[in-house]
């Protein structure tokens, strides 16, 4: 993957619906969230993922740029230029804080890049065009991979979810590829097979799931 081209898209797609979206909108999959809550939160992400790549540390903040039109575009723009930035002038191998198994300022460049492209999908369903909102199958199945090997384990890490009951085999049908979500609980695996972008759609709470697993995961937030 071309980390730095992906994220530079996304995110300039993701300005470019800040500027000409109804910021007043609601952002379905958010509750209580307009589309500028959306652009304020994704500003912020980005802020704070450069200050951990800089400072090593989880700890920055930024207060918000303000919810008017010109304020929040130019303030995304600006975390998002600096994000690039930062991620340009790292070597992938530099350390960084992060919360994934290696502290490496390369899980920056995958994690902002799905970061984005998500809340992406949120914005554009805040306009109702989420037709205009697409994905690789290969980019879907590693946002799919994210949530099994990071996320996942870091919910029930944290306390904020319990281990699933069964084993959820997630198989992508368009690229033949699967994985096991809590491979060692007890019982057979159930299924959740779709397309990948579907099922990273799926996974992150955009789309329900369907199929044998859909009983099991509603039991567990597999994503924050």
């Amino acid at each position: 993957m071309d980390w730095i081209d992906l994220l530079e898209d996304a995110t300039g797609r993701f300005a470019d619906v800040l500027a000409t979206g109804d910021l007043a909108a609601p952002v379905p999959a958010c509750p209580a969230w307009t589309l500028a809550d959306l652009g304020e939160h994704t500003r912020w992400v980005h802020a704070w993922a450069t200050h951990a790549i800089t400072d090593g540390s989880p700890d920055g903040d930024t207060a918000a740029v303000g919810a008017d039109r010109e304020t929040l575009v130019a303030g995304y723009r600006a975390a998002a230029a600096g994000l690039l930035d930062v991620l340009r002038r790292t070597a992938p191998d530099d350390h960084a804080w992060t919360f994934g198994p290696e502290r490496k300022a390369e899980f920056w460049r995958r994690r902002q890049v799905h970061e984005v492209t998500m809340h992406l999908y949120d914005a554009l369903a805040s306009q109702a065009r989420t037709d205009a909102w697409s994905l690789t199958p290969e980019l879907g199945w590693d946002g799919v991979d994210e949530v099994a090997t990071i996320f996942y384990p870091r919910q029930v890490r944290l306390g904020r979810t319990g281990p699933l009951p069964a084993p959820v085999r997630v198989t992508a049908t368009d690229l033949a590829r699967s994985v096991v979500l809590e491979p060692d609980a007890p019982g057979d695996a159930v299924e959740l097979a779709g397309p990948a972008v579907d099922l990273l759609l799926g996974l992150w709470g955009r789309r329900p799931a369907e199929g044998p697993a859909a009983a099991v995961l509603a039991q567990s937030a597999v994503t924050p």
